[in-house]
């Protein structure tokens, strides 16, 4: 009997936090091997937290919650790497949320974040994750900076059976939008997913016409987006807060994916996301096929951020 979905993508992000992991353990086994603890083993490990990305605030809570009853005794690696996937779990349980669609037709999802954070491949897997749901699905090509990315869409469109509202680079992103919209509408479209391009989000003018993607939207719909999904690459580190900050600013935000935590040692910077902003985690990714992106679940996360089975 093959293994079920879930054990599988354990395993892939279990093997993908592994550096993430490793640097952590790494040194809090240094730390508390042979010594008690003291208040300078504890300002230690918050240094360490900090460093892994977890954030200041995050770091200082785990830190406290390993001080608390042990000054003057030992303590174990094993026992540092359980309460730090306890507390990781305290921040993120909160916000692991799955993608709920409303019974808006069609329910409008609007793609947003910069070059590089596999925006357009991960629109792809959630086409086929609705399509998989026997949802109808249109696809809006509106990176028009990017021949490769429409011809990238193009391509999810066919292997998902999606529909796709394309036109040749450099055309007006926004009557683009429009037109797939009404377009989705008149054709009773489930789920419309729009691309848009992968702007650096200190770009004043780029990120001004995104807010006039979200104008257009509304002209048609004054209920859309109906979510605006911000595609975050992990191995930005501290980077990935700014864009939390300023796509939340232009385009209204609701919910995050977070992808290429396979191989990276910045995975931590997800929870330190999580505590500043307190915005949904939908979806993670930790590699390139359509399996490789799954719904967020905190547990899971934690116990593969310290390093623990489960």
């Amino acid at each position: 009997m093959s293994e079920d979905a879930p054990r599988v993508f354990w395993r892939r992000l279990s093997g993908g936090l592994r550096r993430t992991a490793a640097a952590i353990t790494t040194a809090v086994s240094d730390l508390v091997n042979k010594r008690k603890l003291d208040a300078a083993m504890v300002e230690e490990l918050e240094e360490v937290l900090i460093r892994a990305d977890l954030g200041t605030a995050t770091a200082a809570r785990i830190a406290a919650a390993v001080a608390d009853g042990r000054y003057d005794k030992a303590i174990s690696p094993a026992d540092v790497k359980a309460i730090l996937s306890a507390e990781v779990e305290k921040v993120l349980g909160p916000v692991a949320v799955p993608l709920a669609l409303s019974a808006a037709k069609p329910f409008v999802v609007l793609v947003v974040g910069v070059n590089g954070s596999g925006k357009t491949t991960t629109i792809g897997k959630l086409a086929a994750k609705f399509a998989a749901e026997r949802r109808s699905v249109m696809l809006v090509a509106a990176d028009t900076f990017r021949a490769a990315a429409i011809e990238q869409l193009t391509i999810w469109g066919e292997r998902t059976g999606a529909a796709v509202v394309a036109r040749g680079p450099g055309s007006d992103a926004a009557s683009l939008v429009f037109d797939g919209l009404v377009a989705a509408r008149r054709d009773g479209i489930e789920v419309l997913i729009v691309d848009t391009a992968g702007r650096l989000h200190n770009k004043t003018a780029l990120m001004g016409e995104l807010e006039k993607i979200v104008r257009v939207i509304k002209k048609v719909d004054p209920t859309a987006p109906h979510a605006v999904l911000l595609v975050l690459d992990a191995t930005v580190g501290q980077n990935a807060l700014n864009q939390v900050e300023e796509f939340s600013k232009t385009a209204g935000v609701t919910g995050l994916i977070m992808t290429k935590l396979d191989g990276t040692a910045r995975g931590g910077i997800l929870v330190a996301i999580a505590d500043r902003f307190a915005l949904p985690i939908h979806f993670i990714g930790v590699g390139e096929s359509v399996e490789d992106l799954a719904p967020f679940v905190a547990h899971d996360f934690a116990a593969a951020i310290a390093g623990l089975e489960t």
